[in-house]
């Protein structure tokens, strides 16, 4: 694949450089609807996420139903259709996470971002999400933010922590 996605590219791009970014995938994938799920990402990429107007422009580009680039955006979780933030948070409530004060952190985060779960603040800073279990119970209650892993939180220490993004 010839086209550039790094990132910090992509988000300096203005939506008509986007769509050009665009077009070039599709074409580079030779418009089968076989690389759909590739065109997807790369689509993510570019944008950071695929709201319904890219969805049907991608549909209308590559001649197939709206409700099949649809259908492929809402089965896989890893596409999104809403914008996400800079950070992503996330609250790990697996059972040892849980018992030992993870919904007291997702309370208290909610109450600091003023968002609910799968939200995004307005400045697109933070993104409040939910984890079943990532891995670290016996550092449990876990927080993540992108990749790096907060352990033992508690609510007193969550001013800290999303003050280190602000």
């Amino acid at each position: 694949m010839s086209v550039n996605l790094n990132d910090a590219r992509c988000k300096e791009l203005n939506e008509e450089e986007k769509y050009k970014l665009l077009n070039q995938v599709i074409s580079e994938y030779n418009q089968d609807e076989n690389n759909l799920i590739q065109i997807l990402h790369m689509t993510q990429a570019i944008f950071s996420y695929i709201p319904l107007e890219v969805q049907k422009y991608i549909a209308k580009k590559m001649n197939m139903p709206l409700s099949k680039v649809s259908g492929v955006v809402t089965f896989y979780s890893f596409f999104s259709t809403r914008p996400k933030g800079e950070y992503m948070v996330h609250v790990c409530l697996g059972t040892a996470c849980y018992v030992r004060g993870g919904k007291k952190i997702m309370d208290k985060l909610k109450e600091m971002l003023g968002v609910d779960v799968g939200e995004t603040t307005r400045d697109r800073k933070f993104t409040l999400e939910v984890m079943r279990c990532i891995g670290a119970c016996g550092l449990a209650p876990a927080v993540t933010i992108n990749e790096k892993v907060y352990k033992q939180v508690n609510p007193n220490k969550l001013q800290k922590i999303i003050g280190e993004y602000q």
